[in-house]
């Protein structure tokens, strides 16, 4: 019998030459979770017994060595032409504020052009999606990137069909993600198309992260929109009242007289302050309310959590869910929990 203090056997090492090679780039100014969220996650099959190759990981940049990352720390790299394009099964392209750079760097872009074809499996973290737009690669594709730059990116490249609410997307052979964490979500989600549902729950519990947040879900809640959009604050504290008061009639009469004005001033300073209409604002913060009930399960039937969010009706519920996520309740219950 084994004692306490006796550790647990390492995992017998594995052939190397049939893992599946993932290369990830990195440049001066990378963000830093940008790599690391998505290596921490292949990196942790190590630790699993996998029903075939697992990975194997390469950092890369331009020349190798030693590579400054948006935090100041640095990222031990090897040399771009240390690693064939045709040897590359997976390509990740993280973002940072060194993104901008990097299309002027002749031999990193034509590295990357070249792997494109040859790659199994395309992928980009945040800014990173500028990046594959360069090559073309995103042409007629939809794409994500960080919700910030969502404009910017339609703006640049109309032919790219932009998701602005999507933590991650998937094209064909063609990823990308939102800002920064939703990198985790996108490497969970391709262990999981690698190995399945159980390998991918395994290590996102490893991790202590969810699997899976779906790829439709919005980038940040409809809460925190309305605080970004409302940035002197004017009407957090009337916010916080409507979630606690969601299943009232809230009519512009009743809002309006809890921010101390007439119907029709308050109805124009909303407008101005938060890019929403008050029956917006209102609808939006019960989907929000009913996306809480619906991930916690603590409520049992989709018609009962209509009612405690205030929509009074699951039909109601549902339409409001399609404009706002593009999925229906059941369906966002069912992706949320990985089902």
């Amino acid at each position: 019998m084994p004692s306490k203090t006796a550790k647990a056997p390492r995992p017998e090492p594995r052939d190397t030459k049939a893992m599946r090679s993932i290369a990830i780039v990195a440049f001066p100014g990378v963000t830093l979770l940008d790599i690391s969220g998505p290596a921490q996650v292949f990196a942790e099959l190590e630790a699993i017994e996998l029903p075939g190759p697992g990975y194997s990981l390469s950092y890369l940049s331009t020349s190798g060595g030693l590579v400054p990352t948006d935090v100041g720390m640095m990222i031990d790299t090897a040399p771009i032409d240390s690693l064939a394009p045709a040897e590359v099964d997976t390509l990740v392209i993280p973002g940072g504020p060194g993104i901008w750079k990097i299309r002027n760097d002749a031999k990193l872009m034509n590295w990357i052009a070249e792997a494109l074809p040859k790659a199994r499996r395309i992928a980009s973290v945040c800014l990173g999606a500028f990046a594959l737009a360069w090559t073309g690669i995103l042409d007629g594709k939809r794409a994500a990137t960080h919700w910030r730059y969502c404009p910017r990116l339609q703006d640049s490249f109309p032919n790219i069909r932009v998701e602005p609410n999507a933590i991650f997307v998937k094209d064909g052979r063609v990823w990308s993600s939102a800002g920064v964490s939703a990198g985790i979500d996108l490497a969970l989600a391709m262990i999981e198309e690698d190995f399945g549902h159980t390998t991918a729950l395994d290590v996102a519990r490893r991790l202590v992260v969810f699997l899976k947040r779906p790829g439709g879900q919005s980038q940040f809640s409809t809460v925190l929109a309305a605080q970004a959009s409302d940035v002197e604050g004017r009407f957090s504290a009337l916010h916080a009242w409507i979630i606690e008061n969601i299943t009232d009639d809230l009519k512009v009469e009743t809002l309006a007289e809890k921010a101390g004005m007439t119907p029709r001033t308050f109805a124009r300073t909303y407008v101005s302050r938060t890019g929403m209409t008050p029956a917006s604002g209102v609808e939006a913060l019960r989907v929000e309310t009913a996306r809480l009930l619906l991930e916690s399960r603590q409520i049992g039937g989709v018609v009962e959590v209509a009612k405690r969010a205030g929509f009074g009706d699951d039909e109601r519920m549902r339409r409001a869910f399609l404009r706002h996520l593009g999925v229906s309740p059941t369906e966002y219950r069912n992706r949320f929990s990985g089902s």
